[in-house]
């Protein structure tokens, strides 16, 4: 294969010994692909105690995989930007502008602060979890501020692992978990339009004296502002409601004062379409409410002192806000003013967390009034940690790098990672990402060798697949599963393989005289049975039936192979005729088991799938929307009803039973049957021994 662009590390990375990097190159035969060999200083990796996992040891040759499922991916957690919104870290670019923090005087105060760095690293993921919900996916190295100053995600209090690390007694500095943005929906929009026109529009209708040129009725529709961002927002929201207008410039600028523009129509038509879209609705939708909302916000709203207030005159209005606000489970308070012309105001209570999550909730248009510079980071938010818990498995995680060295992540301080060095060492910048740039660890055989004959390793069952496919097409060319089954197999050592590939049908002889040694699990990931729905979701794998193919092909050489039917797609795979299918198919694999597992929309995952959604099928975005919230697993209840389902059909059509496949595997372990046994038989091979179909675990495919 020819090689091009191949270069030579230049300084020693962190993941990696000294001289690690081989060279990294993209190559004709894997268009749009960079890979890194690198040289692992260890292979096999520990599953760390917290782990809900059913094994304590895994092996993952590759990282980053070439399948691109669009439910594989990383990088939503969203950060504080400069203009008070969130953006997810995956599409933060150097020169943005976000907040960061800094100390002045007794307090730590949130500043703006520009990002110069941004890049990728694959890394063992672990979740924070605070006491008011917030989940936290990130890195054992990350830190973040607690009541107790700069703390890791982990560590320990001896040894070579010794550093400040996070425990249940820390408390996290910030706000919580940031809110959702709404929707830009056609009732969003309406809400909007009728917060902004009746609160800061001139509507009229006037009758003069009839002329010469004949007509006595005009009409009017006006709104002047001096702030273009709500403006404009106007402008193509009544557009969209095919509503034309004409800007104009309304007074200039002098001095201490800002220039104000404004929009107007004169049409009778469009007055009277105006009037429709600014009536109050009988039952407003939760889409409705945050537009309007926004809109009387950007349009009679103001936030200074820390307190954010809407005030009017109109008692239909003050009305509208309050039950709004109100629907949306703020605390406000309606405050008279004494003015003869009946002024009131809303008043948000809450502090700065309710301040961000009104802004996010209803997204107004005007940055200035979302500004939080200099307020102090003090608030009541329940940011206690409760639990720190690994994943289980790697995944593709992002960092910045700021000029103050730290920024806000979901609602929380966090510090700049530790992983830069890392990761420039790799050449993985921003333009990269999960499918597109592959870590190969060249060496994986010989130090398997080294790891497994090792006095401390005592024959722990070793589960491959979890994180990353290692029968990817990347394995074609670089052939490294033979020689770590040789190395299992030569230490009976027991072992799991989970593959979306077929390329594992390349090694099922080798597969075979280790299942004569030690336990083999073997596992093909099919979610669905749709071919065209495969394309689509998974581009990148070979489609379902070539994976059930190569499942049946192992059970047929008597090696015992399951099926993991994941994802289960909600709306897409999920209709009792597909799940049907997806059954009998497997079945007559004569798969030992499947474990149906439903979309698990971790963090990550989400926006990725969301985005593809959103092109693939529109029409579902409201369905998921409503399924999942901000959950990333769906209710238990879906989950159940799956579960039931796939049981049912798996007893329907015989999942698990006798076929030659076990006839053989029990002949094999028959008396007199020669079977060597390693150092230490290790625990039950879950990942392959389940029942006809498990319980609706979901987990990350990553």
């Amino acid at each position: 294969m020819r090689v091009n662009g191949a270069t030579e590390p230049t300084a020693a990375p962190a993941l990696f010994e000294r001289g690690a990097i081989a060279r990294t190159f993209d190559t004709p035969g894997f268009r749009g692909m960079t890979f890194h060999e690198v040289h692992a200083k260890t292979i096999i990796s520990k599953v760390p105690e917290v782990s809900r996992m059913p094994f304590k040891w895994t092996i993952n040759p590759y990282r980053g995989c070439g399948h691109a499922c669009v439910y594989c991916l990383a990088g939503d957690t969203p950060l504080l930007m400069a203009d008070g919104r969130t953006k997810p870290i995956s599409e933060v670019r150097a020169g943005d502008s976000l907040y960061g923090t800094e100390r002045r005087g007794r307090y730590r105060r949130y500043v703006t602060t520009t990002v110069l760095a941004h890049w990728q690293t694959v890394k063992p993921a672990y979740r924070v979890s605070l006491e008011d919900g917030t989940r936290l996916i990130t890195s054992g190295d990350h830190r973040f501020l607690t009541n107790r100053g700069w703390k890791h995600v982990t560590g320990t209090g001896y040894g070579e692992g010794c550093r400040p690390h996070l425990t249940t007694n820390n408390e996290l500095l910030g706000v919580g978990a940031f809110a959702e943005s709404p929707k830009e929906s056609a009732e969003y929009r309406r809400g909007y339009l009728c917060g902004m026109i009746r609160g800061d529009a001139h509507l009229g209708e006037y009758t003069y004296p009839r002329r010469a040129s004949g007509g006595s009725r005009y009409y009017r529709f006006q709104l002047a502002l001096a702030d273009a961002e709500a403006l404009d927002r106007t402008t193509s929201y009544l557009a969209q409601e095919d509503i034309p207008t004409t800007g104009f410039e309304f007074s200039a600028a002098y001095e201490s004062r800002r220039g104000i523009r404004a929009i107007r129509t004169s049409t009778r038509a469009h007055y009277l379409a105006v009037q429709d879209l600014i009536r109050w609705p009988n039952e407003p939708t939760l889409d409705w409410q945050k537009g309007f909302l926004a809109g009387i916000f950007d349009a009679e709203g103001s936030c200074s002192g820390g307190i954010l207030r809407i005030s009017n005159t109109d008692p239909s209005i003050i009305e509208h806000t309050t039950s709004c606000m109100r629907a949306l489970h703020f605390d406000v308070v309606v405050e008279p003013v004494r003015h003869a012309n009946g002024l009131a105001v809303v008043r948000l209570r809450g502090g700065l967390r309710e301040r961000l999550r009104f802004f996010h909730s209803t997204d107004p248009a005007i940055t200035r009034k979302r500004s939080i510079d200099d307020v102090a980071i003090k608030s009541d938010a329940k940011l206690k940690v409760v639990q720190i818990e690994a994943v289980g498995f790697e995944m593709p995680m992002f960092d910045i790098t700021t000029e103050t060295g730290d920024f806000i992540a979901d609602g929380v301080v966090s510090h700049n990672c530790f992983a830069r060095n890392t990761h420039t060492y790799l050449e993985m910048d921003a333009g990269h990402d999960f499918d597109t740039q592959i870590v190969v660890k060249v060496n994986a055989p010989e130090r398997l060798q080294q790891e497994l004959a090792a006095p401390r390793w005592r024959g722990e069952h070793i589960a491959m697949g979890t994180n990353v496919d290692c029968y990817q097409r990347a394995e074609g060319k670089y052939r490294l599963m033979p020689g770590i089954i040789g190395a299992l197999s030569k230490a009976a050592n027991p072992f799991s393989i989970l593959t979306k590939g077929t390329l594992i049908l390349r090694d099922i002889d080798l597969l075979a005289e280790a299942a004569d040694v030690t336990d083999v699990g073997l596992n093909v990931s099919v979610g669905f049975t749709d071919r065209e729905l495969s394309r689509l979701a998974e581009p990148g794998t070979p489609v379902p039936e070539r994976r059930l193919e190569a499942c049946a092909a192992l059970n047929e050489r008597g090696l015992r192979c399951g099926v993991l039917m994941g994802p289960v797609l909600p709306f897409l795979s999920d209709s009792p005729a597909q799940l049907d299918r997806t059954v009998r198919e497997i079945a007559a694999t004569g798969a030992t088991h499947v474990s149906p597992i439903v979309l698990h929309l971790r963090p990550g995952a989400r926006e990725w799938f969301l985005r593809w959604l959103q092109q693939a099928h529109p029409e579902l975005m409201d369905a998921y929307a409503e399924l999942y919230g901000r959950r990333a697993y769906a209710p238990a209840t879906y989950q159940r009803a799956i579960a039931d389902q796939v049981a049912e059909l798996a007893r329907k059509h015989g999942v698990g039973r006798a076929n030659p496949a076990a006839a053989r595997r029990v002949q094999r372990q028959a008396p007199g049957h020669a079977r060597r046994v390693g150092k230490q038989s290790g625990p039950p091979d879950r990942h392959g021994e389940a029942a006809a179909a498990d319980a609706p675990v979901q987990l990350s495919l990553l």
